[in-house]
């Protein structure tokens, strides 16, 4: 128990420590009366190349992040607690492929915010739990589709506002996906359960053993019996 709970505290770390980053970011700028958009995503122009990396930890004020800090800190969580191995691989994976795909088909302004993060995560637990048929997981899909089933809406322009980022969205959204796929093979698995033909091959090969041993042993004992006399 005592192990369990340290592991549900330290998948809890990556996602406290990039929030704390974003934070950090926006009381910089605040106080020092400077604007950080430019350091978004600007679609298919040298200048958005940087925000390629950098979009996530812009934000257009508090309300935007406040609204991006809980499901963000929870899907992290979800993905450094049960996806532990391969956590890190996927959650870069996401990141910079929903900043590539936002620069290659977003509209001409700047794209900033950890959204695509959000969406990339929800859509990677999603599928990745259902693709692998392992219960925790598939648990974890249904609840990720329970909380945040209506984003999915805000990955197209007609229900989008004007000064919302659905490319961003849309992206992160299949960045996701293609994460699931990619690492299938990759992380925990749905555990493998024998029928009875393989527990009987099973049972037989350690009697087998077992009558080996018990042979070597009588065979030891009989070369001592020998030398002795």
């Amino acid at each position: 128990m005592k192990q369990e709970k340290h592991r549900l505290f330290l998948a809890l770390v990556p996602g406290l420590l990039f929030i704390f980053i974003i934070y950090i970011v926006k009381i910089i700028e605040i106080g020092m009366d400077i604007n950080v958009v430019q350091l978004g995503v600007y679609p298919m122009h040298l200048k958005g190349i940087p925000g390629i990396l950098l979009h996530p930890f812009i934000h257009s004020g508090f309300k935007h992040l406040f609204a991006n800090t809980i499901p963000l800190l929870f899907l992290l969580w979800c993905l450094f607690y049960f996806y532990k191995d391969i956590a890190i691989n996927i959650f870069i994976s996401i990141w910079i492929g929903a900043g590539i795909l936002t620069f290659l088909i977003g509209k001409p302004c700047w794209h900033i915010g950890a959204s695509g993060l959000i969406y990339g995560l929800a859509f990677f637990l999603f599928f990745s739990g259902l693709l692998r048929k392992h219960i925790p997981l598939i648990a974890i899909s249904l609840l990720v589709t329970f909380l945040y089933g209506g984003i999915v809406w805000q990955m197209f322009p007609h229900f989008t506002k004007s000064n919302v980022s659905w490319e961003g969205h849309l992206s992160g959204a299949i960045a996701g996906t293609f994460c699931a796929f990619v690492y299938l093979k990759y992380g925990p698995q749905k555990p493998e359960i024998m029928d009875d033909d393989e527990e009987d091959d099973v049972e037989d090969s350690i009697e087998n053993k077992a009558e080996i041993i018990e042979n070597e042993t009588e065979t030891n004992e009989h070369k001592e019996d020998s030398a002795y006399h």
